[in-house]
């Protein structure tokens, strides 16, 4: 009985296949690499958050120097200044990581937010041109094995996005 209903099921589903003729394919992660946009955001991003990386980066730059300090001048110093210089080191290595965290989380989620942007664009690119040259169906690249490079539409899709910044 299950045989019979997956072979009904196959015979059905042979005419929607066969309706089914013009097929394209976008490769995403193509499209995304060669984007202007892309470096748009990139330089965005970095004029939003370029203050706070580089305050993280001082503070990574200043921990590496009290580490010195340390290696360097540790048998020279009393048992105060050993104590103090860790202190300091300690202290100075909870604000990084707090810091750091908080830079890293914030930066991720507008990146998100960015290519959420980005996205939206990609795919009413892809539906326009899947509109205009009536394809029926229009899947990634990676959910195909084999495809005639004529049926990549991705060039197409970089093209209308640089054409539209």
């Amino acid at each position: 009985m299950v045989n019979r209903a997956l072979v009904t099921l196959a015979l059905l589903g042979a005419p929607l296949a066969a309706q089914a003729e013009n097929i394209a394919v976008v490769d995403m992660g193509a499209v995304f690499e060669q984007l202007p946009q892309r470096e748009q955001i990139t330089q965005s991003l970095k004029s939003e958050f370029g203050d706070r990386m580089s305050e993280v980066q001082k503070m990574q730059e200043e921990m590496r120097s009290l580490m010195e300090k340390q290696q360097r001048d540790g048998a020279l110093m009393n048992d105060t200044q050993k104590t103090e210089l860790v202190r300091k080191m300690e202290a100075l290595k909870s604000e990084y990581q707090l810091k750091g965290k908080a830079l890293d989380e914030d930066l991720r989620r507008r990146q998100g937010e960015e290519q959420n942007k980005l996205l939206v664009k990609v795919q009413k690119a892809i539906n326009t041109i899947a509109e205009k040259e009536k394809y029926d169906l229009v899947l990634q690249r990676g959910a195909v094995i084999y495809v005639k490079p004529n049926a990549d539409i991705s060039g197409k899709v970089v093209e209308a996005l640089s054409k539209g910044k």
